[in-house]
Formats: structure tokens, sequence, C-alpha cells
């Protein structure tokens, strides 16, 4: 929620909701300029992987040791891949810029925006991360022998990053190029609508639920399927925010149009099959 976000001006450049919806902090009028605002996205792509690496090692932990392994470097393409696309849409500067929605919380709350910022944004998302990170404490928590189900895990997860690196990848040239045509004083394309866009407004979302998902699985197998709880209130988050990011691009005045008839020829997350307007579109083209 910020004062000015390039990036989300074109399309939702967040790769997690919790990373810039609840965690984001600015520098406005009721928020001094904060260390931490800068450093939150990044904390939240390191976490991880020293928590799974503190499970790993600790004295008490059961664990098949090909399954830890795999989930220990699964963890850290992850993590490298989100903190690549961070640098990158930073234009490789720590925390240049803030999220517009962070500031519209700011703007909404006035003088009680430090306090409800607390509890709503810094505390909760404290337990929000150790919740969605529990199947990775499950992992080195049960010593049972892999099967086919964490290969059927580790498939999802890595399905995830994958999407979420091309998603976001497709996003950043979108990006780029619109930039480069408003410094020209040309007309911006209203709509990223190519590569898995076409198929999903929000790929980058989806890869990134695939990825606890697919972590979910991995407890799942290892009979501890509660932990779903975290990739659940996760995705509820995403669900939440798409409405956010949908609603603002709809009330911009050069894409609005193009944007209502882009929500019925695609699917709001999951990327299934073209949908037959815009099958009639390529067969007329």
């Amino acid at each position: 929620m910020v004062p000015y976000h390039k990036e989300a001006e074109s399309h939702d450049y967040e790769p997690s909701v919790i990373r810039r919806f609840l965690l984001r902090r600015g520098t406005g009028t009721h928020a001094p300029p904060s260390l931490h605002a800068k450093m939150i996205d990044l904390y939240w792509t390191v976490i991880p992987v020293l928590l799974i690496h503190y499970y790993a090692t600790h004295p008490s932990a059961q664990f098949d040791g090909l399954r830890s392994k795999i989930v220990i470097v699964l963890t850290w393409v992850w993590s490298i891949r989100l903190t690549h696309n961070y640098f990158r849409r930073e234009k490789w500067q720590w925390g240049a810029r803030e999220d517009w929605r962070f500031a519209d919380m700011r703007l909404q709350y006035g003088k009680h925006w430090w306090w409800i910022s607390f509890f709503s944004v810094y505390f909760s998302q404290q337990i929000l991360l150790i919740g969605i990170c529990l199947p990775l404490y499950v992992v080195h928590l049960v010593d049972k022998p892999m099967n086919i189900w964490d290969l059927v895990a580790a498939g999802v997860c890595l399905c995830g990053i994958v999407i979420a690196y091309f998603a976001d990848t497709q996003l950043h040239n979108f990006v780029t190029r619109n930039t480069k045509l408003k410094e020209l004083g040309k007309p911006m394309v209203p709509n990223l609508d190519r590569g898995l866009w076409q198929y999903s407004r929000h790929p980058n979302y989806f890869g990134e639920q695939l990825w606890w998902w697919g972590l979910v699985v991995f407890a799942w197998n290892l009979g501890h399927g509660w932990t779903f709880v975290g990739s659940l209130i996760n995705s509820m988050c995403f669900a939440y925010v798409t409405v956010l990011v949908e609603q603002r691009m709809l009330k911009q005045e050069y894409r609005a149009e193009a944007y209502r008839l882009y929500q019925k020829t695609t699917s709001v997350w999951v990327p299934w099959f073209r949908s037959s307007a815009i099958a009639v579109k390529d067969k007329d083209t």
C-alpha cells in the first residue's frame, strides 16, 4: 500500500501476498523512515532457509536423509528465485519503493495507522510465517522412507518455482517495455496477455501457491496433513489481494475496458486452457 509503485501500475508484480500486502512498511506521514521497511521482502526469502537448516541440524531431528536434501535444495532454489526477482523489480536497489496497498492502508487509518499496522502486519506476519513453514519442520520430525508421494510433492514445488519465475519474468519485460513507451511519449500497452498471462490473470500468484501447497504434500505424506492451515490462510490472503489488484486495474482509464475483456477470457489464478473467446480471436486472426 504505497505512494507510487510503477510496476503495480501494470500488473500484480508481487510474488507473495504476505510479503507485499501484509509486510511492506513505508515512510509516510505517520511512519518515520525505517530500515526494516526496506528489508522485509528479503526477510521472507531468508527465514524459510534459516528455519529448514535449524530443523535439519537440531539434536532431536529425525528424518530421511534423501527427503531432507531434496526439500533443502528446493527451498534454496525457491529463495534464490524470489530474491533475484525482488532485486530485479527494484532495479537492483534495496527497498527503493513502497507498495501502493500499504500507503492506502496508512491513509485509511490516519493517526491510528501505527498500532493497527503493528498487529495486522508486523505481529501477524510472525505467526503466519512460522505456520506456513511448518511442513519444513515435519520433514525433519518423521523418519519415514521416501515414496511416490514425495516425488509428487517435489514435482508440485518445482512446478510452482518454474511457473512463478516465467510469470514474473514476462511481467518484468512487459513493465520495462511500457516504461520505455511512456518515456517516449507513446501509448502504453493496457494489459499483459501473452505467455502464461494469456491463460491466467495472476500466474505468479498461482506459482507461489503451488510452492507452499507442494510442501503441504510432503507433510501430509508424513502423517501431518493439518499443516495445510498455513497454506490455506496464505491462499485466502492471495484471494483478497487479487480482488484489490483487479479493482485497481479497473480504476485506470487507459486500461479499464481492455481489462474487463481480459477478465472474460482468462482464469483468475489457474492457467486453464484458453477460453473459447480467445480461441475465436486467434482463429479470426
